[in-house]
């Protein structure tokens, strides 16, 4: 069974920064995508940013250039540096993992907040 922690979300003021992680645990072979995703109230959930295990990354117009999504593939990591913190950039991140087959799995959410 494989688990999904999630960290470092919080309270910023706009302009300033923060460091997702997530950390993935137990029997875990290979995880082809690694990404980040955010739903904002009334919103539907969207992808913020993933990166492949080759280190490929994809990101959200809106965050090109502010985000930077990273990987370590040894122990089953994925960070997300958010610089430049806007208020529309307010949500729950959520972590994503996606499995060579195609099977996914979620993380439990991390609220981050960002005042104007």
């Amino acid at each position: 069974q494989v688990q999904l922690v999630e960290s470092g979300g919080g309270l910023v003021q706009a302009g300033g920064s923060l460091r997702l992680s997530c950390a993935a645990s137990g029997s875990i072979f290979s995880i082809n995508v690694m990404g980040w995703y955010r739903q904002a109230p009334g919103k539907q959930r969207d992808l913020v940013a993933a990166i492949t295990s080759g280190g490929t990354t994809n990101y959200a117009d809106s965050v090109k250039g502010r985000f930077t999504i990273s990987r370590d593939n040894a122990k089953n990591t994925v960070s997300l540096q958010m610089n430049s913190l806007k208020p529309e950039d307010t949500a729950v991140y959520y972590c994503n993992i996606r499995f060579p087959g195609g099977r996914g799995l979620w993380g439990q959410g991390t609220q981050v907040t960002v005042s104007s």
